[in-house]
């Protein structure tokens, strides 16, 4: 996450050194920067795709140990190990039901985007502010709850996972795929963000990192992230 963190400032500090006025944001045709920008972006997404695939290969195939739940032990029931539930479901049966819920998650995300506008003229809410703040609130709920549940019976590699595991699969993923989809449809789609929204995303990640390094956790660095989150959202309000 941190690596694809870094690779969002670069774009970013490209386009701050080497744009001519008018800088656009995002930016202009004629600012100088955007050849340069795809050029940057094309090759960094591959980088980040193949490195996300090795990532893959590492977790799943040659070091899966890593990857284990470790349960903590007490003095007191050291002999005492957790049951581990049996799969519910085979592979076939759990790979179609997984392509039907993608299926009718796509068509309501589609109409939860088609209504943010609405939404932000209605109530007069920045859509920056309903996109950033908001709808990963709704979206991720499950998410939330899952891994709450898990981080309250002290399973903390598998609450980790979970809240930091989606951020990894957009960032080293997603954002590159799409860039490398769109220059292929002959999209000028880059990595650059504007500098508001690079920082946050830097500051975000910053914390994180420092808050889970020793995978432990306590209420303190809770209240810090959710008090860094709020700062972020009264932010983008603002903006």
């Amino acid at each position: 996450m941190t690596l694809a963190c870094i690779t969002l400032i670069i774009p970013a500090a490209y386009h701050a050194t080497f744009a001519r006025s008018p800088v656009g944001d995002p930016p202009a045709p004629d600012d100088g920067s955007k050849a340069g920008l795809l050029f940057i972006s094309h090759g960094t997404s591959i980088i980040l795709l193949a490195l996300y695939g090795a990532y893959l290969f590492f977790q799943l195939r040659t070091h899966p140990d890593l990857f284990k739940l470790r349960s903590p032990r007490n003095d007191d029931d050291e002999e005492e190990e957790e049951e581990e539930e049996g799969a519910k479901m085979n592979l076939p049966a759990a790979a179609l039901a997984l392509l039907g819920v993608t299926v009718v998650t796509s068509f309501c995300a589609d109409y939860l985007v088609a209504s943010i506008e609405e939404t932000a003229d209605r109530y007069n809410i920045p859509e920056t502010f309903i996109g950033l703040i908001l709808l990963p609130i709704v979206a991720n709920a499950a998410e939330h709850f899952t891994a709450v549940f898990m981080a309250m019976k002290n399973k903390m590699e598998v609450t980790i996972g979970i809240a930091v595991g989606s951020s990894i699969q957009i960032s080293a993923f997603v954002v590159p795929l799409l860039v490398i989809i769109g220059w292929i449809t002959k999209k000028d789609l880059t990595l650059f963000f504007s500098n508001f929204e690079t920082v946050a995303l830097f500051v975000s990640v910053l914390l994180v990192n420092m808050l889970i390094q020793d995978g432990k956790s306590n209420y303190m660095e809770g209240l810090m992230l959710i008090g860094l989150y709020f700062v972020i959202a009264l932010a983008f309000w603002a903006a």
